[in-house]
């Protein structure tokens, strides 16, 4: 099990157990047993168990060398589920407001340093900008304007860090460990000087980082505030997560509307809306005009649903329990099974989407909406009680920074449409995205 799972990727072996045993099946993995399962019907408790019933802890131990210790997935749940709470406060709507202005000023920004015309990787062009808007809103100015250089390499050595092999091993002595404990050591030196410079200074700052500093448990830990450590690895999660997830949909989005299948179909609709709104606002953007663009939050959700970041999703069992399939059989989960589920396979079941590996945002629009024909059919963000609290944020994100880009250039793709890299923790397009840009004004 441990072998097939290594050279055959989750995808592989989703697609192989659902051909042959459908929506239920198993595989050993060392001592342990995993149940893979396929398709809304089955994983409706999945998403809905509370953590005495089904957690994340014991499966995404893989984490906690990266995000270090006391947070997320080294503390038990009702620890975590405090410091969660810390997350949402930190972006609540009135929150979110102040982090679209600076997502927004770091995107024009970017791209006014882009000449009038010229040839990018859009790929890694938009991950850096990406990196910046979310060192901007999680870390604070002070890191983004006086050592985002310094920040973002170490950043960069804590994502190599975590790999496929990680996920079994790891603590395995090999180099890229090395640097994510090295990498992991030094964030946290310099974001406790910037804390203590925070502190010190009693100014108060509309970011993340400054939740995180303000922030109390209610009830776990005695009633206590935050520690350096914990806000250190509750950004690094944070960065971790958002980064990711809107460097790899921006891009996906982009490519998808800009290539030589799709272009026609969908990319003039796109921008007819950017025009109807720019002749109501003018060129504002903030939280309440990307809000308006319908068209375009659809043309990102086809994206996302097409390649979420994350292949596959897993609980550890606590108590047994039963699915029933599509056809009517019946299955008992036993207690101490590691339970998981792929949004990429759900995504792309012929019975809930239509057409399924077509790119065709109509899919969500009102009348249609496939993703709503059962609860959990769409599951981009996961869902249910451990649903992903910055969805907002991230579409938010990825809205500002495709709404900037289309409505000062027209894009050209020079590359070949890429495929998705299978053997990366996060599912993003594989090889360069080269594309033509022109500046105009739409």
């Amino acid at each position: 099990g441990a072998l097939r799972f290594v050279r055959q990727k989750p995808l592989g072996l989703f697609t192989e157990g659902y051909a042959k045993c459908g929506q239920v099946f198993t595989i050993p993995m060392f001592h342990k047993t995993i149940c893979l399962l396929s398709g809304p019907e089955v994983t409706s408790h999945f998403f809905k168990a509370n953590d005495e019933q089904m957690s994340q802890k014991e499966v995404y131990q893989f984490n906690v060398p990266t995000f270090g210790p006391g947070v997320v997935f080294d503390v038990d749940h009702k620890v975590r589920r405090e410091q969660f709470r810390w997350f949402a406060d930190a972006l609540k709507p009135s929150r979110l407001r102040t982090y679209v202005e600076q997502m927004v000023e770091e995107a024009e920004a970017y791209f006014g340093q882009w000449g009038d015309e010229g040839e990018v990787d859009l790929k890694d062009e938009l991950a850096t900008l990406l990196i910046m808007t979310a060192s901007r809103c999680l870390l604070g100015k002070e890191v983004r304007e006086q050592m985002f250089a310094q920040v973002a390499d170490l950043f960069h050595d804590l994502d190599m860090g975590m790999q496929p092999i990680s996920v079994l091993f790891p603590y395995l002595p090999i180099e890229a460990h090395r640097k994510r404990d090295r990498a992991r050591k030094e964030i946290s030196t310099i974001m406790a000087k910037v804390i203590a410079m925070r502190r010190a200074s009693g100014e108060k700052q509309v970011d993340i980082l400054q939740s995180f500093i303000d922030a109390k448990y209610a009830n776990a830990n005695g009633g206590r505030a935050s520690t350096d450590e914990e806000i250190t690895g509750m950004l690094i999660a944070g960065l971790f997560a958002g980064q990711h997830t809107s460097s790899v949909t921006s891009t996906w989005t982009t490519m998808y509307l800009h290539s030589k299948e799709y272009r026609g179909k969908f990319l003039g609709e796109v921008l007819q809306e950017q025009k109807a709104i720019m002749k109501e606002h003018g060129d504002k953007l903030d939280f309440d005009v990307l809000s308006k663009m319908d068209c375009l939050h659809r043309s990102m959700k086809e994206a996302l649903r097409l390649h979420p970041p994350l292949i596959m999703l897993m609980r550890y069992v606590h108590e047994a329990y039963n699915v029933t399939t599509r056809d009517g059989q019946e299955y008992t989960i036993p207690k101490g099974t590691i339970v998981g589920t792929s949004p990429t396979f759900t995504h792309r079941l012929p019975y809930i989407y239509k057409d399924p590996d077509a790119y065709d945002p109509h899919r969500f629009a009102p009348g249609r909406e496939e993703d709503k024909k059962a609860p959990f059919s769409f599951i981009g963000f996961g869902g249910g009680r451990h649903g992903c609290m910055g969805e907002n944020f991230g579409y938010m994100q990825v809205k500002t920074i495709v709404s900037v880009l289309m409505r000062n250039f027209d894009l050209e793709m020079v590359s070949p449409f890429p495929e998705p890299d299978y053997d990366s923790m996060v599912i993003g397009p594989k090889g360069e995205c080269r594309v033509k840009f022109r500046r105009r004004k739409l």
